[in-house]
């Protein structure tokens, strides 16, 4: 926490902070959820994971900030949503989605609903093209 925000450790808090590490595809218990993280491929200065989180007998899986890799199809299979970038529509730019590799492995992915998000002017303004629901401001979900 000091290392982002220098001095914060040291001022009271209004809620209590908890620090779980996690490590590569070890579930990890937090609080009644369970979290998964899976490795991505993202420059970050620290380990990137894309997240399983399991709760009440559901599955949310978020892939953050990757370009492709395999690990995205372990970290959606069966998962009741995931909540994946796509940042160009067509462009590739390391580090980082495009719709069109997205959806060349769409059905690998198993996941049952899939939602776009972290989309770059390009990837909004053809997201007409693309056969799949994206995130806006806003919105709210709900899960069958």
């Amino acid at each position: 926490m000091d290392v982002l925000f220098p001095g914060l450790a040291a001022m009271p808090q209004r809620f209590a902070v908890t620090f779980v590490e996690l490590s590569d595809r070890r579930p990890a218990a937090i609080g009644p959820a369970r979290v998964t993280p899976f490795a991505v491929v993202h420059a970050s200065g620290a380990p990137s994971y894309a997240v399983r989180l399991e709760y009440g007998g559901k599955t949310i899986a978020y892939s953050g900030d990757t370009e492709w890799t395999e690990a995205l199809i372990d970290v959606s299979a069966d998962a009741d949503l995931f909540v994946c970038e796509a940042y160009f529509f067509d462009k590739k730019m390391k580090y980082h989605l495009d719709w069109q590799t997205l959806s060349a492995n769409r059905a690998r992915l198993r996941c049952r609903r899939l939602i776009l998000t972290h989309m770059s002017r390009d990837m909004l303004d053809r997201l007409h093209e693309a056969d799949v629901e994206s995130a806006h401001d806003g919105l709210t979900l709900t899960l069958d």
